[in-house]
């Protein structure tokens, strides 16, 4: 048997080969070569930025790239792995699992113990991975076999563990605006090497900007609409215009695009609470049919309806939470698409339900007094005389029994004596008098 030493640094560690791209899909093709192509992330990628010279000088920190699709999660790796002088190992979250990453981390570890070459693991979709699966990066990011870039649609402050956060720097890319998107459009037109600038096609201002919005910040969703549309009216040998009415003809209908992880989830569903919030059911209803066509998971439309119930409805009917809780049962027991109707029967009562943010502002105002007071003692008649010490340093002493004295428990404080008089819940058919009034509470 050939022993580990004998082995070739090659046999010991294969380095995945790059794949002919020349049969891939356009948005494949075009990925950004060098940095001069890389367009529409300046904030952190412009020259004189630190994560920029970073990646110059090969000192790249493991990363966590976040963001919406098509903003360049991959292409920023993959230029990563052209300036470092690391192995760079590429690794989905999707098409692989858990053994076959405990795999490639091992043979990193030997890699570094025998040559001293670092690797440098790129993780597409991280999120996939759960946090108890997360934690076989942590021994290896501590040790510095591998540096870790992980890339994500969802907030890496909900889904990477808080130990392997610590350890990475977070690269927020931002959805690409429109001239960004016009420059890429361009680009993909006229290069002939990877583009389709040997297909003679031009497009009309018009159809170029109708594009722009089809991609709606996505450059990859773009050039997939630009391929298509190309691919229906271009002729061998012949120069050609499309103009808007054959891009969208070819298009059919720009389909709703939601980044049910992105910043456009966040949108929709705050413009739905506050529709609810302010008793307008049409409103309410258009964004819950947003979020319903885009693919938001029902369940978390639910269970904000639940919150929303008791922040913003509160007493002033409380049988809206019954219906909200109602409205999340339905959604788990029957799902879509029937259960879409239980979920507009619970918004139009939500919208149009009296409102009231009394139960909430308490508490609110509660919590101030517990931080800035700090850990104020309970009144010794409301403890609990458990024990006959107990009982000699007078806990419980001159407490009245609610249940035979109603008049005298509602005459006794129920607040330590550093806050007596405090009024925290003022429903909406209170006014507080001037002896009640508290400048801490926030309203």
């Amino acid at each position: 048997m050939e022993s580990f030493e004998s082995q070739s640094q090659e046999d010991l560690f294969p380095v995945p080969e790059p794949s002919d791209n020349r049969h891939a899909p356009l948005a494949e093709r075009m990925r950004p070569q060098d940095f001069d192509e890389f367009v529409g992330q300046e904030d952190v990628l412009a020259e004189d930025q630190p994560l920029r010279m970073a990646i110059e000088h090969d000192r790249v920190p493991s990363l966590i790239l976040w963001g919406p699709p098509g903003t360049g999660k991959t292409t920023l790796a993959s230029l990563i792995a052209k300036k470092t002088k690391a192995i760079f190992v590429p690794f989905s979250a999707v098409l692989s699992g858990v053994p076959e990453l405990r795999g490639l981390l091992k043979t990193a570890q030997q890699r570094r113990n025998v040559s001293g070459q670092r690797t440098l693991l790129f993780v597409d979709e991280i999120h996939r991975f759960n946090k108890a699966q997360q934690d076989a990066f942590l021994p290896y990011v501590e040790r510095g076999d591998i540096t870790l870039i992980g890339a994500t649609t969802q907030n890496p402050s909900f889904e990477v563990i808080p130990p392997l956060l610590s350890r990475s720097m977070v690269v927020v890319l931002q959805s690409l605006n429109d001239e960004a998107l016009g420059h890429i459009l361009d680009r993909a037109l006229s290069d002939t090497k990877r583009g389709l600038g040997s297909s003679r096609v031009t497009l009309t201002p018009d159809a170029q900007h109708l594009l722009i919005g089809y991609g709606n910040g996505d450059a990859r969703s773009m050039l997939t609409g630009l391929e298509f549309v190309v691919g229906q009216y271009a002729k061998p040998g012949k120069s050609i215009t499309v103009d808007q009415p054959q891009v969208e003809q070819a298009l059919k209908q720009k389909a709703l695009r939601y980044d049910r992880d992105g910043e456009e989830h966040y949108n929709l569903i705050s413009a739905f609470i506050k529709s609810m919030r302010d008793s307008d059911p049409d409103g309410a209803l258009y964004w819950l049919a947003r979020m319903l066509e885009g693919g938001e998971d029902p369940k978390f439309i639910a269970r904000r309806m639940m919150i929303f119930a008791s922040e913003d409805i509160g007493n002033a009917d409380p049988q809206a939470l019954l219906m909200a809780s109602a409205v999340f049962h339905a959604v788990e027991v029957i799902g879509l698409p029937e259960a879409q109707i239980n979920m507009a029967h619970g918004v139009t009562y939500l919208a149009t339900a009296p409102k009231s943010n009394a139960s909430y502002t308490a508490l609110l105002a509660a919590k101030i007094d517990a931080k800035e007071k700090g850990n104020l003692p309970v009144p010794l008649h409301l403890r609990n005389a458990v024990t006959s010490l107990m009982k000699d340093l007078n806990y419980g002493k001159d407490y009245r029994y609610a249940h035979d004295d109603p008049s005298g428990a509602n005459a006794q404080t129920h607040l330590p004596k550093e806050l007596e008089g405090r009024r925290y819940y003022r429903p909406k058919n209170s006014s507080p008098t001037d002896e009640e009034e508290d400048i801490n509470a926030p309203w």
